[in-house]
């Protein structure tokens, strides 16, 4: 998991803050995202590796989960595993993660009762966890551009059964921000921007625009990529 990290305390009142919340990545594996057609697939990869940033910058307790890793689901997206090389996802054979018990463990390790949960497919490895999780007194956010599901009709109404059950749902934007909260807590700005930058699209380029072109800013450089040698087979 995600070391907490001592940053200046953000008033609750309902809101998410880094100290009373853990993210759970569920299923984020490449037999499942083959299967979602209600969104671009790229873009949700995107935006989970956004949040997984974010709650590595905000030291928010994350726990990556995976169903039938070899028989059929494949490994946690490499994009995801970056962020997280030393986590090591909890293997389960059930669809419910609430069903797995090293999974309902390692959440209540975290002594967090706020879970921002995210995963493939909505109607079933988020929904059933989130409607069982609720029953049991914790308190889910959704995020639901990092979900993704078979259809438009299997997602909508995932997420209309996990509203109703009393989930919350958020994007990866919206909980980035609603953990950073002010502009004037300077230990996490410019890690946020660097993520906003990288994964924001239009957002990112206005932020990359404002800095250089409005500040004065030197423009932000990024690693040069260097294509890997080819292996030439006998």
């Amino acid at each position: 998991m995600s070391t907490p990290r001592k940053l200046a305390k953000r008033s609750e009142k309902g809101l998410l803050t880094p100290d009373n919340c853990m993210v759970a990545m569920i299923d984020l594996q490449g037999q499942m995202l083959f299967g979602v057609s209600n969104f671009d697939r790229q873009t949700v990869i995107n935006n989970n590796v956004m949040l997984a940033k974010a709650a590595k910058l905000f030291g928010v307790p994350t726990i990556i989960s995976t169903v039938e890793t070899k028989s059929f689901s494949g490994n946690t997206w490499p994009q995801v595993l970056s962020v997280f090389p030393d986590h090591k996802p909890i293997e389960r054979t059930s669809m419910n993660s609430w069903d797995d018990e090293n999974f309902v463990a390692a959440v209540k390790a975290t002594g967090r009762k706020k879970i921002v949960l995210t995963g493939l497919w909505t109607e079933t490895c988020v929904a059933l966890p989130t409607v069982q999780a609720i029953h049991d007194g914790f308190e889910i956010y959704v995020v639901e551009d990092c979900c993704g599901d078979v259809s438009q009709l299997s997602h909508d109404n995932a997420m209309k059964r996990v509203i109703q059950a009393g989930a919350k749902p958020v994007t990866a934007l919206s909980t980035m921000l609603e953990w950073q909260r002010d502009w004037a807590q300077k230990e996490t700005y410019d890690a946020v921007m660097d993520i906003v930058k990288t994964h924001c699209g239009a957002y990112g380029v206005g932020v990359e625009y404002a800095y250089t072109m409005v500040h004065g800013a030197p423009a932000t450089k990024l690693p040069e990529w260097v294509p890997p040698e080819t292996k030439v087979h006998a």
